[in-house]
């Protein structure tokens, strides 16, 4: 019960790594909300794990105030994981300034803007916090078709640094997860984009990047977890601007 009495708020948890998180979250005592844009899945979502959900859009300023004012009301917030994301991928004469903007949208402006309000309501409430970004193996490294998402990544890991330094006077810690290849309905879209691009069978990439990683297959949600954990909890009080690669062996830094 490391997080016992510690209120959560977990961006795009509806499905996949953010369902984990939440459910993980509440098996160590936290209360958890569920922000997604997709609310209805949301509620099915805390519905079934005892959590609770509300309407939230990181791109949009008048979502992410409503959200931190439900929360405000019902008792503060702790703890944010800024997990919602989106994956595009492309060669780099064929990137669009669509896919550009959405991806850097979400990905960046939705942690940068989450990140502000909620250190916000920490400062003022008092009792400092945890702020956990995700990043990604992408964000270590170039990718020949994935330069947005990539770039949008690295930009995390910027943005955690610099949080990090910045808020820690405030006591609250800023820090980031960087999963590897992780198995679930996000990597079958990721499958999709490679099957097109590089003429593979689909479900081709997907088994080779399975067995690329030196642990022997591909990551699961609930392999992050623990991490997710670790960094909510008071052990890791004095850890500071960092990003941990949860990956398998894929990547060292």
């Amino acid at each position: 019960m490391r997080l016992s009495g510690k209120r959560a708020l977990i961006t795009g948890a509806a499905r996949g790594i953010g369902r984990a998180f939440a459910e993980k979250y509440i098996s160590e005592g936290a209360q958890v909300v569920i922000g997604d844009i997709d609310l209805a899945r949301a509620e099915d979502t805390a519905a079934e794990i005892g959590a609770t959900a509300l309407p939230l859009d990181v791109t949009d300023p008048a979502s992410i105030e409503d959200a931190l004012a439900a929360l405000r009301a019902s008792g503060g917030i702790d703890i944010l994981i800024n997990n919602a994301a989106i994956f595009t991928a492309a060669p780099l004469i064929e990137i669009t300034r669509q896919d550009y903007e959405r991806a850097f949208k979400i990905n960046v402006e939705g942690t940068l803007f989450m990140m502000q309000a909620a250190a916000r309501e920490m400062i003022a409430q008092g009792r400092g916090g945890k702020i956990i970004n995700m990043a990604s193996q992408a964000g270590r490294r170039g990718e020949a078709l994935v330069a947005v998402y990539c770039a949008s990544k690295a930009a995390v890991i910027s943005l955690t640094q610099s949080a990090g330094l910045n808020l820690i006077e405030h006591g609250i810690n800023v820090n980031a997860i960087a999963p590897g290849v992780v198995d679930g309905e996000h990597w079958d879209g990721v499958d999709a984009f490679f099957a097109k691009y590089e003429g593979k069978a689909p479900g081709q990439k997907k088994r080779e990047v399975g067995a690329a990683v030196p642990f022997g297959r591909m990551g699961t949600p609930q392999d992050l977890t623990g991490m997710a954990v670790f960094l909510a909890s008071d052990e890791a009080e004095y850890i500071v601007a960092q990003t941990y690669n949860v990956d398998g062996g894929n990547w060292m830094s």
